[in-house]
């Protein structure tokens, strides 16, 4: 009998086997796909591989005559998804060897519940895996819905990653995360985007000055925005969509070549869930050591239906661990980052500007991208950092939006995590020239004493 099962090899999942072991137990880990879940296979690794693409390719295309180079013919072909595959591959090859040298098992197949420590595993033949522990790390899947679901060819996120190809034009249907992460690939290589989104911006989950910065790239970049708009109706046509949009009380015809839907994701249950008698809201329910309400059993990463990131779904594998190991430990939301792969990026933790409720008096200060050295060496002028701070100074929030914000965020992660005040962060001798300092600038923006703009 094994001390723990994982069902799920996702970033929760693998993590939370790697961890168990390195603390003393066997653990074996249930697979029905490709080991690394949906972050390695169809999600982080695969899009952001995509997105250095589009970085290099923009460099080239947009600097390079800025820099006195002179590039003559410049295009790309299909290779440019070797690097994706490549990428993908190598990530997966790489949880396979760590599994392996920790000494954690793998069964390949669906893991469907018999019972709390009993999972029946499903391939070409059947074998049941024991365990005193049982983590439920399933993961998620693209959300669904009319008129979508009943037409062919309608790509999620997940189908796109399967053959991926750069069509002459596409509506991309929902402005959040996923949305705006492929308008920035696709419109960087020349296809015709259509953007639509039912609020009234796009990135709604962030502040207004964040989605507006982005808002505007994109329009340059030649994506067509549509907010506070829908899709009401479509017709496949034989190589094409036609598409009926509702935007702002007028109806819009349109003529597309592919159509992605990327609204957000829904918990993946495991077959036989209803067996355990769990609580199920949205997703699993458990507490912060994230125990469900059945003993010995825990639920981590996007099957709770709660924060759907790979690293909070990281952090909750090794909480996991550490409470089926009987070490004590809580799961700590605070300080939780959000980074977004847009060009410029864009890197978020605590309190938003928008969210203040207003019982807490807070200072904002922002610093503008464009005051920054380092920046416009690198011909990367957009942008800003945000700090939000309460009246006696405690950092709340940290926004940037910048190029490599997302290398950047860790700063405020602490800040935040740590409830750090300004004039901790404002001693501190930042680099220089870095993009770094904008934090610095924002920071002493608080104190009333910027000293670069």
């Amino acid at each position: 009998m094994y001390d723990a099962i994982v069902l799920g090899s996702g970033p929760g999942g693998y993590v939370c086997a790697l961890k168990m072991a390195k603390l003393g137990m066997r653990v074996v880990v249930v697979e029905k796909g490709e080991i690394g879940g949906t972050c390695t296979n169809r999600g982080c690794i695969p899009m952001k591989a995509l997105l250095s693409v589009a970085d290099l390719y923009h460099a080239v295309t947009s600097k390079a005559s800025r820099f006195g180079i002179t590039v003559k013919n410049v295009s790309h072909t299909p290779k440019l998804f070797d690097h994706m595959r490549r990428s993908v591959l190598t990530s997966r090859k790489g949880i396979e060897y760590l599994l392996k040298k920790n000494g954690v098992d793998v069964k390949r197949g669906e893991g469907i519940l018999e019972d709390a420590g009993r999972v029946r595993v499903v391939n070409d033949g059947e074998e049941v895996v024991e365990a005193k522990n049982l983590i439920v790390a399933t993961g998620s899947q693209p959300v669904l819905f009319p008129p979508f679901d009943s037409v062919d060819g309608i790509w999620t996120s997940d189908d796109y990653f399967k053959d991926p190809v750069l069509p002459a034009s596409v509506l991309i249907v929902g402005g959040g995360v996923i949305g705006v992460e492929f308008s920035t690939f696709f419109s960087t290589f020349g296809v015709n985007v259509v953007l639509v989104e039912m609020m009234e911006r796009i990135l709604p989950s962030e502040d207004e000055d964040i989605s507006a910065v982005i808002h505007e790239k994109l329009k340059k970049s030649g994506v067509k925005i549509f907010t506070s708009s829908k899709v009401t109706k479509l017709e496949k046509r034989e190589r094409s969509y036609k598409v009926w949009v509702e935007s702002k009380g007028m109806e819009k015809e349109l003529e597309i070549e592919r159509i992605l839907l990327a609204v957000g994701r829904k918990p993946s249950l495991p077959g036989g869930i209803e067996k355990l008698g769990l609580r199920i809201n949205g997703g699993l329910g458990t507490d912060s050591t994230m125990r469900t309400d059945v003993e010995g059993v825990y639920a981590i990463g996007d099957v709770r239906g709660k924060i759907m990131l790979a690293h909070v779904a990281m952090r909750e594998g090794v909480v996991a661990a550490y409470n089926v190991a009987r070490h004590t430990v809580e799961m700590d939301y605070s300080a939780v980052p959000m980074v977004i792969f847009s060009q410029p990026e864009i890197a978020v933790v605590g309190l938003r500007e928008k969210d203040a409720d207003g019982e807490v008096e807070i200072k904002v200060s922002k610093f503008p991208v464009s005051a920054n050295g380092r920046a416009t060496t690198l011909q990367e002028r957009e942008g800003f950092a945000k700090i939000v701070a309460d009246k006696e100074g405690k950092i709340l929030g940290v926004a940037i939006v910048a190029y490599g914000a997302t290398e950047m965020i860790m700063e405020g992660v602490m800040a935040v995590r740590y409830g750090l005040k300004v004039e901790q962060l404002e001693s501190l001798i930042h680099p220089h020239p870095t993009m770094c300092e904008v934090v610095h600038g924002a920071v002493e923006g608080i104190m009333g004493e910027a000293l670069h703009i």
